[in-house]
């Protein structure tokens, strides 16, 4: 028995290792997503500052262990064996959990999913026990099992987040960029020092009041000095930072970078000291149940089943060397995270100032929410005098936006998010409200961003839905957490230790799944370089260069896809393989989805290069470009149709209309290829041998559609066969006019490329 606990022992230590991992990815966001997103230092020295902070937050908490011990459960109630399968089903659970959710880019509270980790196994084990029949004095009903008033407040929590959040970072955003405009560095000596006094206090208090809460050093007797004199130190604190940031602007430093960095420093610290109970406290718990066990049950008498856990309603005392242990774990996944980059990028893409590749795409309650907002906003605009209408559109005059190279935003924006942020989750820690890190970080961005006005009206769709999408993925983690740790504990208790062994079997798997499931998607991923030059570059030649690249590539793909997809249809459709036809349609509509993108990536890219050039190119471009796009409508036309017909179960393709096409098909997919190959190479020697060879096969296919349509008129014919047959013929025949003009256009298009 000794042996088996500690193995689970052993077990939870190494999830604990990964869910650090996993939690650091997930988490990094939180305090990267400003510095990163404003370019306030290189990656590396923000990961510096950020990892210190880590470090130290970490090493000197206490780790607010006791939420793990006895937060959502009541321990006098419950045996050793009954809590071990509470703690196994949340570790792995968590880990699992978080693991998925960074695979797919999407930021989520890890407090939200311990949390209800907890409760859903908790419950799982109350069910059980209350169920059973078990003798429980002093318990009436199964929730005095529970701790559920804590779940409650969570919940409350993450509307409050959401909301207050949001709408803090649109009011402080607005404000602030009336006051400094987009172009900040105008005038900047009157106002750095007040604003930095302002930030640097507002941090310094989030540090003491939040970040260093739950620090070692933080005796009662410090705790109850600074609360009795908060005043008067943020007043003197003031001061002083206002001082020291005008001096420190009058020898020419960034004010806004050093704000930032010391927001990145508090917000890392305070993620470290606070939420490593989300990554180590269940395993610190089940360690110190294993250890009193072992130590005082078993020489008492008593077995794994008649042990009652009351001492776990005592306080939580970590080594100073598991803290120690668990910082330096976290910095080092925080440099290594491949997953933790991919987390920062939908945040940081979702409050972009300027336009860009959109992540996600366009939803209905988006698109509701867009209309609802510009009705708001011009019913305000309508209401407001000219004047101040005039003078506030000057403030925020987007000509003058001044951004560093490769930023999503400006150094103003990157300030207020941090310092904000900081404030409110300083505010709320003293009010008792339980924000959530994860979530004011996030809506805080996502507020300032929409004030900043960098949702226009070609994008706001698309980041409100991401938005969406990323609120509604916070929701489903709590829902997901309860259940799958809910029914892991299940498992776990009435499988006994078989059951417990198929649960480290089950998420050792499930682990080692996602990560050859990541690491194939990620080899899958080409990272675009072209389009990241078009977007990001000064050189416009360069900029011209990278665009022609990517729109051969694109025009490519399209033409490759279309043959492959021409074969396959009329395969399948000969066949009757209804599922292949099935797939071939849904191919083609994410197809026109990656094809739509592409072409607004690359119009903005025309933005980026000479007007006289882009005037020029346009027209050549557009005429690929759009008839690209009714190639793959064309290829909707010709396999609807037969996957209709096939799905209906009618009398398939005679072996008569099968051979008569064959050669056609043939050769109208050899002239896709040859086309596509001319685009690739640039070598347009051989454009007029497929133009002249497209141009004859649409003569053939007149004088086929002629036949099949004097075919119909005769009984023998099946109608409905003859029909689809026909549509074929029509829908080649555009095809070929089609890949023609792709070919016109791309010839004109990128003709400069060899006189270059």
């Amino acid at each position: 028995m000794e042996i088996f606990y500690f193995g689970i022992i052993c077990f939870l230590f190494v999830l604990a290792v990964i869910d650090l991992n996993v939690g650091v990815s997930n988490d990094a966001v939180n305090f990267l997503n400003s510095a990163v997103g404003a370019k306030a230092a290189s990656l590396k020295t923000i990961l510096v500052v950020a990892a210190i902070g880590i470090f130290i937050g970490a090493s000197t908490s206490n780790g607010m262990m006791d939420i793990a011990r006895h937060g959502m459960f009541q321990p006098e109630y419950f045996y050793f064996r009954q809590v071990m399968c509470i703690f196994l089903a949340v570790t792995a659970s968590d880990v699992v959990l978080l693991d998925i959710f960074n695979s797919l880019g999407m930021p989520t509270s890890t407090t939200v999913s311990m949390v209800f980790e907890l409760l859903g196994a908790s419950f799982a084990i109350s069910l059980i026990k209350w169920n059973s029949g078990e003798n429980l004095p002093g318990v009436e009903t199964m929730g005095d099992l529970l701790n559920t008033s804590k779940a409650l407040e969570v919940i409350a929590g993450i509307f409050l987040s959401v909301a207050i959040a949001f709408f803090f970072g649109i009011i402080v955003q607005w404000i602030s960029r009336l006051i400094f405009t987009y172009n900040y560095k105008k005038g900047l000596s009157k106002k750095i020092g007040i604003f930095g006094g302002v930030a640097v206090t507002s941090i310094i208090y989030f540090m003491l009041f939040k970040g260093m809460k739950g620090a070692s050093f933080m005796t009662p007797e410090i705790k109850a000095f600074l609360n009795e004199n908060t005043l008067m130190l943020l007043g003197i604190i003031f001061v002083v930072s206002t001082v020291l940031m005008q001096l420190l602007h009058a020898i020419k430093v960034n004010v806004f970078k050093v704000i930032i960095m010391i927001g990145t420093f508090a917000l890392a610290m305070a993620f470290a000291g606070n939420d490593l109970v989300n990554f180590i406290g269940v395993t610190m718990a089940a360690l110190d149940s294993f250890l009193h066990f072992f130590r005082e049950g078993i020489a008492a008498g008593f077995t794994p089943d008649t042990y009652m856990m009351g001492f776990l309603n005592d306080p939580a005392t970590t080594s100073v060397w598991f803290l120690i242990g668990a910082g330096a774990i976290m910095v080092f996944a925080l440099c290594t995270s491949k997953k933790a980059h991919e987390v920062l990028k939908t945040s940081i893409n979702l409050s972009r100032q300027d336009e860009g590749d959109e992540m996600f795409g366009s939803s209905s309650m988006a698109r509701r929410l867009v209309r609802v907002g510009m009705n708001f906003i011009n019913f305000i605009s309508n209401i407001s005098p000219a004047r101040v209408k005039a003078w506030v559109n000057s403030r925020f005059n987007q000509e003058e936006v001044a951004l560093d190279d490769g930023a999503a935003f400006d150094l103003v924006r990157a300030s207020v998010n941090l310092v904000l942020a900081g404030l409110l989750i300083a505010l709320g820690t003293s009010l008792k409200l339980p924000l959530s890190t994860t979530y004011v970080t996030f809506m805080v961005g996502m507020g300032s961003s929409l004030a900043d006005r960098a949702w226009g009206r070609e994008s706001a769709v698309f980041r409100i839905t991401g938005v969406v999408s990323v609120i509604g993925g916070w929701f489903l983690t709590a829902g997901a957490a309860f259940i799958l740790a809910g029914l892991v504990a299940t498992l776990n208790y009435l499988g006994g230790p078989i059951g417990m062994a198929i649960t480290v079997v089950l998420a050792i798997f499930l682990l080692i799944r996602s990560h050859l499931a990541y690491k194939k998607k990620s080899a899958e991923e080409v990272r675009d370089v072209k389009m990241d030059v078009v977007l990001t570059s000064d050189d416009q030649r360069e900029v011209w260069e990278n665009l022609k690249g990517h729109t051969a590539e694109t025009l490519c793909h399209t033409l490759d896809f279309a043959a492959d997809t021409y074969e396959t249809v009329i395969t399948a459709f000969a066949n009757e393989d209804v599922r292949k036809l099935r797939s071939s349609m849904n191919k083609i509509v994410e197809e026109k989805a990656l094809l739509k993108k592409m072409r607004r990536q690359e119009t903005l890219g025309f933005r980026r290069i000479d007007k006289g050039l882009a005037f020029e190119k346009n027209t050549w471009y557009y005429l690929s470009s759009n008839n690209a796009q009714q190639i793959l409508n064309t290829l909707t036309r010709i396999s609807g149709p037969m996957k209709e017909h096939t799905d209906n179960n009618f009398r398939p393709l005679s072996p008569k209309y099968l051979e008569e096409f064959a050669t056609y098909q043939q050769r109208l997919i050899a002239v896709f290829r040859g086309i596509s190959e001319v685009i690739r190479t640039g070598d347009f020697t051989h454009a007029e041998k497929y133009s002249a060879e497209g141009k004859w096969l649409k003569k053939e296919m007149s004088n086929l559609r002629r036949l099949q349509t004097h075919r119909l008129q005769e009984d023998a014919e099946n109608i409905k066969v003859a029909f689809v047959y026909l549509n074929l013929i029509q829908e080649s025949h555009e095809l070929l006019s089609e890949v023609r003009n792709v070919l016109r256009g791309s010839e004109k298009f990128f003709i400069d490329q060899q006189e270059a």
